[in-house]
């Protein structure tokens, strides 16, 4: 490996870090004030081999000169972005760095990889539990104060209805100033990295000679310090024949596991396939239909669907930062998440294709030939899990964005479901996804041979993703699948081979009443009834458990090795 090349874990120079041996030495703990015998779990070196050491690049050939200059900008804009993320998810670190620096035992290596890796001490693929240290994960992230309630965050917006819009927005942080809560915005709390992150994006935009491109770069580095991303996000969505392009600010609200609200920073750099994006503006041609065609009564998609027009992306990765790199890689996204874009402009699906690419050569492909069974196994593809993953992005886009409660108070899905919202989000978009399979194979776009290799790879896939735990949104959501899956018969346990296969004479009608639960769940807004929904199917049996135990020694994802300069 040269000088130019470095794994991204290790590359950055992060600022945050944390110690602690298995001779448990005393260090700071993350509560203030307070000292803790910070144990190392004994497995890191077995964790951290989890993950496969995967190189993630675009061969620079395919770059001009100026594209490759604005790429080693935008990558320097995303290092910058790295700073505020672990700000965001483990504002702990600093007391702990120096001796994570002033160790020189090389047992300690795997141990710092690894919590590089999770930003942070906690696996994020074992439900976030404490790996270094017996601290329990903050609910509330680095977002709010550590001993902020729930219930106490309810109570204070009762009493002070007032401020309810700036504490609940999710680009600025809580603080206790004055025995009030106040609502501090990322303009000002990450204002030194913000600066920097600006200067970058602006010499960015000098460099190229893409309008839509400097119109965006520009108009996002005056928004990184506005605190308002509205103007720059509807110029992301309308970028066009530009080669390399940039996702970078506060998008995903996973990390905010309290309240659901505060938005955490991620940045994906990637260079554009336009021959890979001819191939799938098919189904965007039907996504309007695939609305109307929607299992359940019209008042749950009585909607018209944004996006119908909006870009579909093919793209390569070039680099990630802050929240798209953590834990788990990210495959594909939709964004922006603010609803007044997506009334305007609607949404961009972007793919990442060669990291989809690594993740099943490394993962999908052994994890399908050990726990299926052999003839379904034999039907995982990567075109399949290609086009699961197309589906499963355009489908955030279906049923409602705005309910309205029994109060009468109108409001988003992911305000009335709050902490709830994300696990059935990306569940309900994955089984609408699958539902939509029959009508796109009757329609032409698919064909009829891959509707079962679509339904194999779906099942394969469910055991990589539940791998990531329970605590992790998309490893529950792909659970309360699971469960409902197997309980209408679609997907069968063989006892005598440990295998699970998928029954082709139940698969369809079970997924279509699934979509239709998620869809009502949604379109009523209805918190107790996604509690309890949750409750029941949320909980993993011991087959499914035996099952995910036989796949320790097969990576769980991927550990990305990108080029930072080109």
């Amino acid at each position: 490996m040269t000088a130019k090349w470095n794994i991204v874990l290790a590359a950055i120079a992060i600022p945050f870090f944390l110690f602690a041996s298995l001779s448990c030495r005393k260090t700071e703990s993350g509560k203030a004030g307070a000292t803790a015998a910070l144990i190392q779990a004994p497995d890191i070196a077995e964790r951290l081999a989890k993950y496969a050491p995967t190189e993630i690049f675009v061969d620079p050939a395919s770059l001009n000169a100026e594209d490759r200059r604005v790429v080693n900008k935008l990558i320097e804009a995303a290092q910058v972005l790295d700073e505020i993320y672990w700000k965001q998810t483990y504002p702990q670190g600093p007391a702990l760095a120096a001796r994570l620096r002033a160790s020189a035992d090389p047992a300690d290596k795997p141990a710092l990889d690894f919590f590089l890796l999770n930003f942070g001490p906690f696996d994020r693929s074992d439900e976030n539990k404490p790996f270094l240290g017996i601290d329990k994960k903050p609910l509330g992230a680095g977002f709010y104060p550590l001993d902020l309630t729930k219930e106490e965050f309810e109570k204070y917006i009762a009493a002070n209805p007032s401020e309810r819009a700036a504490l609940e927005n999710e680009f600025r942080v809580i603080k206790r100033e004055n025995g009030r809560l106040a609502a501090v915005p990322y303009s000002i709390e990450y204002k030194p990295e913000l600066e920097r992150m600006a200067v970058r994006l602006n010499e960015a935009a000098a460099l190229t000679s893409n309008l839509s491109l400097h119109a965006y770069l520009s108009r996002r580095a005056a928004d990184l310090l506005s605190n308002d991303y509205y103007e720059s996000d509807c110029l992301w969505i309308d970028l066009k024949d530009n080669f390399p392009e940039i996702v970078i600010g506060p998008y995903e609200v996973y990390e905010d596991a309290l309240l659901g609200l505060k938005a955490s920073y991620e940045s994906y750099v990637y260079i554009n396939d336009f021959e890979g994006m001819k191939k799938l503006h098919a189904y965007l041609d039907h996504l309007d239909e695939m609305q109307r065609t929607l299992p359940v009564e019209q008042k749950y998609k009585d909607q018209s669907v944004k996006g119908l027009s909006s870009p579909l992306n093919v793209v390569n990765e070039v680099f990630t930062a802050g929240d798209a790199r953590a834990g788990i890689m990210t495959s594909a996204f939709v964004l922006p998440n603010d609803e007044r874009v997506r009334e305007k402009k609607g949404s961009k699906k972007v793919f990442l294709k060669n990291m989809m690419e690594a993740k099943f050569s490394k993962s999908l492909v052994p994890i399908a030939a050990r726990v299926m069974a052999p003839a379904d196994a034999a039907q995982v593809t990567f075109d399949a899990y290609f086009v699961e993953v197309l589906l499963h992005e355009i489908c955030h886009a279906l049923g409602l964005n705005y309910v309205t409660l029994p109060d009468g108070t109108k409001t988003t899905v992911g305000k009335a479901l709050r902490d709830l919202n994300t696990p059935i989000e990306e569940a309900k978009a994955d089984v609408l996804g699958i539902q939509s399979v029959p009508l796109l194979v009757q329609r032409g776009v698919l064909a009829k041979e891959r509707q079962d290799e679509i339904y194999a790879s779906y099942l394969a896939g469910m055991f990589r993703v539940m791998r990531f735990g329970a605590t992790e949104a998309h490893g529950l959501g792909v659970l309360l699948q699971f469960n409902f899956l197997r309980e209408k018969g679609a997907f069968v346990f063989d006892a005598a081979s440990g295998k699970f296969a998928v029954d082709r004479a139940k698969i369809e009608g079970s997924v279509r009443e699934l979509a239709a639960r998620f869809l009502i769940l949604e379109g009523d807004g209805d918190y107790a009834k996604a509690q309890a929904f949750i409750a029941r199917y949320g909980k993993m049996d011991a087959p499914t458990k035996a099952a995910l135990d036989a796949l320790k020694d097969i990576p769980v994802d991927i550990a990305p090795i990108f080029k930072t300069i080109y």
